[in-house]
C-alpha cells in the first residue's frame, strides 16, 4: 500500500443512538484502498458499532452522517446491500452452521444455479478454489463441526471470496485462535494486500495490530481519537495504549505483593476419557496444588487438555472420570456434579462468557446470583431486595459500566460482560476461583481492572487458577505456573523462573521437567 493511493471509504461524522446511549459520536475514518486499516479501542469504544453501521447491519436511517464508498454515497439498508457492494464482514462469533459442509457453508444463500437449481458440482469446483486461495486443503465435503475453529475462520474468509470482496471486516478474528492459526492469518491478510484487496481489523492483541496494520484509527468513549501511520508515525503497542485509554500504562499489570500460605488444594493422579471416543485420554496422571492466596497459572497450547483438566475437576463437567482424587483442607472431596463443586467452594468461569458463562436474555442482576439462589431465598422464596442490592454491590465493586442493574447482559462490552461472570461466580464466595481465558476478547484497560479483581481475590486467601494462551499474562499475573501437553501436566515454574521459551520447550513435549 502507498501512501498516495486512492481512498476506498470515508466515513464522516458517524452517530449512532440506542436508548439511553450514544455509542458513536460524530466519528470519522479514513480508508485507502489496499492497506489494512486497524481499528482500537476499550471495549465499549464503538468499534464493532461503526462497523455495523459500515455494513448496514444498521442500515441508512438509523444512524446520522455519511458514508462515501469507492467515491460514491452508500446508503445500505441491509448486510446483502453492502455485500453486493464488495464489503463483507466477518465477526467474532462465526456465522458458520456446523452440520452442513465447507461447500455448504460457503454459498450459503448464494449458491451457484444451473437451469433454476442448486449446481452443486460446479460449488464444489469452485470451493476448491476458494479454499486453495485461503491455505485450506480439507474435503469440501467436510462437516464444520469436525474441523477446529483456525479452519473454520479459514472458510468466513472463504466464504467472503466468494461474494467478490473489495473491502474485509475482520472484527477480533484471531481472538480464539492459537498463535499458529494467528500467524497464518496475518500471513494471509498480508497476501490479500499484495493483490489489492482492502482489510479493517478490529483487534485488542496489540502485538499483531502493531505488525500487520498500515494505519490505526483509534476510538474512545464513541468518538474519534486518532489515525496513525505506524510507519510514518513509528507506532509501538505503548503509543496504541496511550491513545486507547488516555494515559501512560506504565504497567501492563498492576503492582502487587503476594501473600501466599498453605497448600489447600489438591488434586492427584487425575485420570479422565474423553466423551465421546472412550479410548482418548485427555487427562494423563495430573498431579498439581494451589496454596491459600496464589495465583497458579495453566499454560499450554490450544487442545493440549487445559480446560478438559478444569471442567472435569469441577464437578465432572466434562469427560467420563476414570480416576484420581481431590483434597481440600487435608480431606479427600467427592465432586460428582456442579452442585458438589459449588458446595465444596469451588467456582469455574468458562472460556466461553456468551455461550456458556451468561444467559444473553437475562440481566446483571439475574445473572449475578444465578450461581447461589439459595444464599438470597428464604423458605424457598427468591428476595428480590436482597438480589438487587447484591449485584449492585459487585457493579460498583468491579466498576461495571451499565447505568442499572436491570440491564440486559446483551446490551454490555465483552470486558463489561466478563466481570458479571466474575461477580456470578464471586457471589458464591469460592475458596477456589477457576479462571478459563478470563481475558479473551478484551482491551489492556478492562485487563487491567481484571487483573486487580483477580489479585484481591489472592489477598483475601482464596486460591485462583488462570488458564490463558497469552504467555505474558501468566508470567505477568501468576506466582507459579504449570504446563500441560497433550493432557499431561509436564512442568512447573516459579514467577521467577518462567519466560516464554522455557515455558514453550515444556508445552510442546512430554518430557517432564521441574524446575520450580
Amino acid at each position: 500500500m502507498t501512501t498516495n493511493a486512492p481512498i476506498l471509504l470515508e466515513m464522516r461524522d458517524i452517530t449512532k443512538e440506542f436508548p439511553g446511549v450514544k455509542a458513536l459520536s460524530d466519528v470519522n475514518l479514513v480508508v485507502k484502498a489496499g492497506e489494512i486499516h486497524a481499528i482500537c479501542g476499550e471495549n465499549g469504544a464503538g468499534k464493532s458499532t461503526l462497523m455495523k453501521v459500515l455494513s448496514g447491519v444498521y442500515p441508512y436511517g438509523t444512524y446520522s452522517g455519511d458514508i462515501v464508498y469507492q467515491g460514491s454515497p452508500a446508503r445500505f439498508s441491509d448486510i446483502r446491500q453492502s455485500e453486493n457492494a464488495g464489503i463483507v464482514i466477518i465477526h467474532q462469533e462465526l456465522a458458520l452452521i456446523p452440520d452442513m459442509s465447507i461447500t455448504e457453508n460457503i454459498f450459503l444463500g448464494n449458491e451457484p444455479r444451473r437451469r433454476g437449481a442448486i449446481d452443486w458440482k460446479s460449488a464444489q469446483r469452485q470451493a476448491l478454489d476458494l479454499m486453495a486461495r485461503v491455505g485450506l486443503s480439507e474435503d469440501p465435503d467436510t462437516l464444520i463441526k469436525d474441523i477446529g475453529v483456525g479452519k473454520q475462520q479459514l472458510v468466513e474468509i472463504a466464504k467472503a471470496f466468494a461474494k467478490d470482496v473489495k473491502l474485509l471486516i475482520l472484527d477480533e478474528p484471531t481472538a480464539a485462535l492459537n498463535e499458529a492459526d494467528s500467524q497464518h492469518l496475518l500471513d494471509l491478510l498480508r497476501g490479500f494486500r499484495e493483490r489489492g484487496v482492502t482489510s479493517i481489523m478490529i483487534s485488542h492483541k496489540l502485538n499483531e495490530i502493531e505488525a500487520i496494520s498500515d494505519s490505526i484509527t483509534i476510538l474512545r468513549d464513541g468518538k474519534t481519537v486518532e489515525t496513525l501511520d505506524v510507519r510514518g508515525d513509528g507506532v509501538d503497542e505503548d503509543r496504541i495504549v496511550r491513545g486507547m485509554v488516555g494515559r501512560e500504562l506504565s504497567s501492563r499489570f498492576p503492582d502487587h505483593t503476594p501473600n501466599i500460605g498453605e497448600v489447600f488444594f489438591e488434586v492427584r493422579d487425575w485420570n479422565v476419557r474423553h466423551p465421546i471416543s472412550a479410548d482418548r485420554q485427555v487427562c494423563k496422571h495430573e498431579s498439581f496444588n494451589v496454596r491459600k492466596g496464589e495465583i497458579v497459572g495453566f499454560a499450554g497450547l490450544m487442545g493440549a487438555g487445559r480446560t478438559e483438566l478444569a471442567m472435569s475437576i469441577f464437578g465432572r463437567s466434562y469427560g467420563v472420570f476414570e480416576s484420581g482424587q481431590i483434597f481440600k483442607d487435608g480431606k479427600e472431596i467427592k465432586l460428582k456434579s456442579v452442585a458438589d463443586a459449588i458446595d465444596n467452594g469451588l467456582a469455574y468461569v468458562s472460556e466461553d462468557r456468551k455461550a456458556i458463562g451468561l444467559n444473553l436474555l437475562d440481566d446483571i442482576k439475574t445473572s449475578t446470583v444465578a450461581a447461589k439462589l439459595s444464599k438470597i431465598s428464604h423458605h424457598g422464596v427468591l428476595n428480590e431486595v436482597e438480589e438487587y442490592d447484591a449485584a449492585e454491590a459487585y457493579r460498583k465493586e468491579l466498576r461495571t459500566k451499565a447505568p442499572t442493574v436491570d440491564e440486559g447482559v446483551s446490551k454490555l462490552s465483552g470486558g463489561n460482560q466478563q466481570k458479571v461472570v466474575l461477580a456470578k461466580w464471586m457471589f458464591t464466595d469460592p475458596d477456589l476461583l477457576i479462571l478459563d481465558e478470563p481475558t479473551r476478547g478484551i482491551d489492556v484497560g478492562a485487563k487491567y481492572e481484571i487483573y486487580g479483581i483477580i489479585q484481591r481475590l489472592a489477598d483475601q486467601g482464596k486460591g485462583v487458577i488462570v488458564i490463558s494462551s497469552e504467555l505474558p499474562e501468566l508470567i505477568g499475573l501468576c506466582d507459579r505456573i504449570y504446563t500441560v501437553f497433550e493432557g499431561q501436566i509436564t512442568g512447573e515454574l516459579a514467577r521467577e523462573q518462567a519466560d516464554p521459551e522455557t515455558l514453550m520447550k515444556q508445552m510442546t513435549s512430554t518430557k517432564k521437567m521441574q524446575t520450580r
